[in-house]
């Protein structure tokens, strides 16, 4: 289990992970891109990435954006996008 923070006007680029991963937020609000889709997510919401997709997180608003991730026991790489 991973605790992460978004600072407003931060992002996260675009990459993998070689492991699943199930999310809940915690606060603020997020455009989330998984693989060819684009969500927003709020507080409570839950989101799903599979293993080998490509995914993105840009805040929105003022708050920061928290999220709780949950990966399974195994080794995990990240793999960060190029030429996006």
């Amino acid at each position: 289990m991973r605790k992460f923070i978004i600072e407003p006007g931060g992002f996260m680029p675009l990459h993998s992970n070689t492991v699943e991963h199930e999310q809940l937020v915690l606060n603020g609000k997020a455009e989330v891109i998984i693989g060819e889709n684009k969500y927003e997510v709020k507080k409570d919401d839950v989101v799903y990435i599979p293993a080998g997709i490509n995914h993105s997180y840009k805040t929105i608003g003022n708050e920061s954006f928290e999220f709780i991730c949950i990966v399974p026991n195994k080794e995990d790489k990240i793999i960060i996008a190029e030429n996006v």
